[in-house]
This record gives structure tokens, sequence and C-alpha cells, in this order.
């Protein structure tokens, strides 16, 4: 499957709201080495996995290649092509933009405060159910 290119939807983003704070294309290097990229210092973003929307051909692949949840994290997007990380009062507008252009937007986790580099703490449970 190609890459999926999100300019058309994320400039009507743009446009509507001034609430779109980073985003974050979710390629090689799946969540864990692409997210902490756009936080800043002091910050983490806490992912709920069970909000995650995994289509079916991750799953094959992670039984089929015994591949673990951490990996399949740190490797893939699992379904999840672009992560936007927005003021939580424009979330709504931003994701009606979103589906105004075609994509399915839906709430994943928040950012919350880290004493450590940025980076993601996984909370939930991955479905990779067969």
């Amino acid at each position: 499957m190609p890459t999926r290119i999100y300019v058309k939807t994320v400039l009507a983003a743009l446009k509507a709201t001034a609430g779109i704070k980073a985003l974050a294309h979710i390629t090689g290097g799946g969540f864990t080495d692409n997210i902490p990229r756009v936080l800043p210092r002091g910050t983490a973003a806490r992912i709920d996995l069970a909000q995650l929307r995994v289509p079916p051909v991750f799953k094959w692949l992670a039984h089929a290649g015994g591949v673990a949840d951490d990996e399949m994290l740190r490797t893939f997007n699992c379904g999840t092509g672009m992560v936007a990380v927005v003021a939580a009062n424009e979330a709504e507008t931003i994701a009606a933009a979103f589906a105004a252009n075609g994509e399915a937007a839906a709430p994943i986790g928040e950012i919350v405060e880290a004493d450590v580099a940025p980076g993601v703490i996984y909370s939930g449970k991955l479905d990779l159910g067969a």
C-alpha cells in the first residue's frame, strides 16, 4: 500500500482552526520514534492502544511473523498514518475538517508532563487479535 499524503486534509484543518499544535506522519519508526520528534521537552504522548483501529493486515503480520506488540508499535503505523497534536477545545473542529476531506480522525491519547526527554507512554492493549 503506498504512503498516504495528507496535505489537502491538513491544509483544510489549518484553515478551519489554529488548534493544530504538531503533526507526526507515522511511517518507518512507528509511533515510538515519530511522535517524540514533534513534542517539546518535558512532555510525552500517552497513547491508549485500545483506541487504535488496527487493520487486518497488521494483525496477520504480527501473528505470522511472531512480532511483539512493542516491536509493531516501533516499526509500523498499525493503521494510523498521521497523528495530530491538537488543542483539546479544538479537537471536534479539527476532526470535522478531516472528515470533510475524507479522513477519519479519532482521539487516541493526550499530551502529558514528563520528567524525561519526549517520548510515548502506552496504556491499554493493542488489538492484534487474529
